[in-house]
């Protein structure tokens, strides 16, 4: 939101509405939800591939002859272990152990790297950042304004970039960021994305986003490209697994609650917050897990809401945090959080209460859904 409380727009909004997007307020910016059908736009991604504005994503500029100590300490990741035009999945933490964000770090060079925040956590983010950046010889650099972001995901995303750029596109893995030219664009290309399937983002000035946008949507026309909104990138997230910031994560959570204490790195040199927190919690995972994250699908056609109470042998075992119909399973998918006895696929007896029934669900591991590679 903006100072005086208007939806902040991105570069791409006079175009999604010439497109017939129906818009929507998240986290103060004014983002499309949908082109036309959300599940064709899903299946699109899974099949083909599909193109997304993300410019409401929050860059963070980190540089400086210690900029990789002040991120160490910032964060909970080994992030001067990242080499240069790699990236790494972490998170940022309260003193508490609870989690503030979870975050991609770029280094972009020997002392750069760029942070990249939920677009409704970028403020508190660059806040906490700057406020921990005091005795270190970095600086912290509010760059939300510098970037327009989109996103080609799916099957037929590297073939259609490939179609507009000389950058070794084979070459670049997974969690890895390339800076080069798209359709004659300056851009720093990431192999990395929010959907479950190979794909790119595209990091580039906020002036070049139509340009940019016009020429993927060329580019991709024969391979069935389409404009994806924020509906069918939840479900895509959903079906793949991935936590969303406020649903299955949130201050009251630590990573080891949420089932992702492997992003927590005690090996690295020297403290850093909610160190000895975290210590704490993970030792209390080995001995009692706390409530675990699970997958839930449906055996009938209701669907289930965050918020709705997970229950077995009449009484409440959890909590559905994420939940919708899944487009490539022809069914109602949910994560929760349950008491660990009940975590184990198959658990039999394990229902969701959708406003007074018990709806039965199956429990199953994560991924609901996983690309053939």
């Amino acid at each position: 939101m903006s100072s005086t409380g208007e939806l902040r727009h991105t570069a791409l909004d006079a175009l999604h509405r010439s497109l017939g997007a129906t818009m929507t307020d998240f986290a103060g910016w004014d983002m499309p939800l949908r082109y036309g059908s959300e599940r064709e736009e899903h299946l699109a991604v899974r099949t083909k591939a599909g193109l997304f504005d993300l410019s409401h994503m929050g860059e963070i500029t980190v540089t400086g002859p210690q900029a990789a100590a002040l991120l160490d300490f910032a964060l909970v990741g080994n992030i001067g272990g990242v080499k240069p035009g790699r990236a790494r999945y972490t998170m940022i933490c309260r003193a508490d152990g609870g989690i503030l964000d979870d975050l991609i770090v770029y280094r972009l060079g020997e002392t750069d790297y760029m942070v990249v925040a939920n677009a409704s956590n970028a403020q508190v983010v660059l806040d906490a950042l700057t406020e921990r950046a005091a005795g270190f010889d970095a600086e912290v650099r509010d760059d939300r304004d510098a970037y327009a972001l989109l996103a080609v995901q799916g099957p037929e995303s590297p073939g259609i970039l490939k179609s507009l750029t000389d950058a070794d596109l084979d070459g670049l893995k997974y969690y890895a960021g390339l800076p080069s030219t798209v359709a004659g664009v300056p851009a720093l290309i990431a192999r990395t994305g929010y959907t479950g399937e190979d794909g790119f983002e595209l990091f580039v000035k906020p002036e070049h986003a139509v340009e940019l946008w016009q020429a993927l949507t060329k580019a991709g026309e024969g391979a069935g490209l389409v404009p994806c909104g924020l509906s069918c990138r939840d479900t895509l997230r959903l079906e793949a697994g991935m936590p969303l910031y406020g649903h299955e994560l949130s201050t009251s959570l630590t990573p080891f609650d949420a089932g992702l204490g492997r992003v927590v790195k005690f090996e690295k040199e020297g403290d850093f917050v909610g160190r000895a927190a975290l210590r704490e919690a993970a030792e209390n995972a080995n001995h009692e897990p706390p409530r675990v994250l699970v997958g839930l699908i449906a055996e009938g056609r209701r669907v289930p809401r965050a918020g709705y109470a997970v229950v077995a042998e009449g009484k409440v075992i959890g909590e559905v945090t994420s939940g919708a119909p899944s487009p490539t399973l022809g069914k109602p998918i949910a994560m929760a959080y349950v008491d660990a006895v009940y975590s184990t696929p198959g658990t039999a007896g394990v229902g969701v209460d959708i406003r007074g029934s018990h709806e039965p669900y199956e429990v199953v591991a994560l991924p609901f859904y996983k690309r053939q590679k």
